[in-house]
């Protein structure tokens, strides 16, 4: 019997999944190191001590990489699991709705610390509540992220899926950075006069209601009704390596590598960069954020398009070009001859055409590899592709967050932001080789045009 395509409203269940997960990750990104390291104009209290370790590690530095390394690790293991489930509902929906529960509730306790002033118990807490979320979110994402694969049989549908799925990260990027506008909110309406507990409420209510959208899939979609795969027989370690082998996948996990330490680094920073480089109230930050989401969505059918016309590679390569020159100027902001506002929304409506084409089309790309590489090969191990990407994935946020707590140790405060200007430097650098390794990538233009028929349902 011939497998279902996935209906449009089904489509939109699927791209619910990734607005929830999106919404928990950006809070832990964005909120982070202004949390638990504000600048000394945000009205927070630091939560941790500013302590080095090496002479230029600080201790949140520390404690992000070493929560994400250990998740890191976990992700070949729960793709393993994945892969191999011969669950009669499905390899990936049943792993993925027991992970949402434990997911809401440690992103909470990420921003409930032990004490209210700046102390090494906060530190122990936060790296605790961390490795919880970690695991726990990387339970949901790896079988969810594997479904693109499963669910789309030619390139065509990958990249429209992908585009949904896109959809839904980028709202869920809006929806994180407007933390501080909800604070704005809780503190007006409900007279609550505690900034830090202004921006708790809006964080647990952000995080519960990401979880009710990561149901959605759960509910709406039947695995088994779009989906005939045999579980792969691949023990663990030997299905890493053979992911290691296509040479296609080296080349586009060093690029995405660099992208998303790039991407963690501005992502870390943003309301850094809008409250002390440019002086603006922290509240700017979510409108900032829904600018260049918006103005990304335009693109959103014009990348469609030009990704059959002319292959992924060339878009990507250009976005990975743009995002380079957005953070040299990250280095000047303040500093440039135009209002403070002005300087940022310049900023972010260029970002908006990098945002949109690195969101829809690397996932596009791997769904690609994934899918010859079980042609060719006759195994079903998509959970293991996109696994080896998330750990990727992940070291690179760690390292990006790690990267920009070490550049506030050299001033991070009005009067004192050469640290943060820094973070603009190494954001070029990366992205400069994110673009020089994806362009040894060898895109192959079939796959923009034929299906791609799965051995299992032939």
């Amino acid at each position: 019997m011939p497998i279902k395509q996935l209906p449009l409203k089904k489509e939109f269940a699927y791209a619910a999944g990734m607005m929830g997960w999106s919404i928990m990750t950006n809070i832990i990104i964005g909120m982070l190191p202004y949390f638990y390291l504000p600048p000394n104009n945000s009205g927070l209290p630091p939560l941790v001590p500013q302590l080095l370790v090496f002479g230029a590690f600080n201790i949140l530095s520390i404690i992000a990489a070493s929560g994400r390394l250990f998740d890191a690790l976990y992700d070949p293991f729960i793709a393993s699991v994945s892969d191999s489930s011969k669950n009669p509902k499905g390899r990936r929906i049943p792993i993925m709705k027991y992970a949402i529960l434990p997911a809401v509730i440690s992103c909470c306790l990420v921003f409930y610390p032990a004490t209210k002033t700046e102390s090494m118990a906060n530190a122990w807490w936060l790296a605790m509540a961390l490795l919880f979320f970690f695991i726990s979110v990387t339970t949901y994402i790896i079988p969810y992220n594997a479904l693109l694969a499963e669910l789309t049989h030619s390139a065509d549908q990958k990249v429209k899926l992908s585009t949904f799925q896109q959809a839904g990260f980028v709202l869920g990027m809006v929806l994180a950075a407007l933390c501080n506008n909800y604070a704005d909110l809780i503190q007006a309406v409900f007279l609550v006069s505690n900034r830090s507990l202004a921006l708790q409420y809006a964080i647990w209510g952000l995080s519960v209601f990401a979880g009710m959208v990561m149901v959605l899939p759960v509910i709406f979609i039947n695995e088994k009704e779009f989906i005939d795969v045999k579980p792969t027989h691949i023990p663990l370690l030997p299905a890493i390596k053979n992911t290691f082998r296509n040479s296609n996948f080296k080349y586009y996990l060093i690029s995405d590598f660099s992208f998303y330490i790039a991407l963690s680094i501005i992502s870390s920073g943003l309301l850094f960069f809008v409250t002390v480089l440019l002086g603006l109230p922290g509240s700017d930050g979510g409108k900032f954020m829904s600018t260049m989401v918006i103005f990304s969505l335009v693109f959103y059918p014009f990348i469609n398009y030009a990704a059959k016309r002319f292959g992924k590679k060339p878009l990507v390569l250009i976005a990975f070009g743009i995002l380079s020159l957005i953070f040299v100027t990250i280095y000047f902001l303040g500093r440039l001859p135009f209002r403070p506002a002005t300087q940022m929304y310049i900023l972010v409506i260029c970002a908006s055409f990098p945002l949109a084409s690195l969101g829809i089309l690397p996932n596009a790309i791997l769904a690609d590899i994934a899918e010859k590489d079980t042609v060719e090969t006759g195994e079903n191990h998509e959970g293991m592709f996109f696994a080896v990407k998330y750990l990727f994935v992940k070291l690179g946020q760690t390292l990006g967050i790690a990267i920009f707590a070490m550049f506030t140790v050299y001033g991070k405060d009005p009067g004192s932001d050469y640290g943060l200007r820094m973070n603009g430097v190494a954001g070029f650098i990366l992205c400069i080789l994110a673009l020089f390794f994806f362009s040894r990538f060898k895109e192959n233009k079939s796959t923009n045009t034929e299906p791609i028929i799965h051995p299992a349902t032939d």
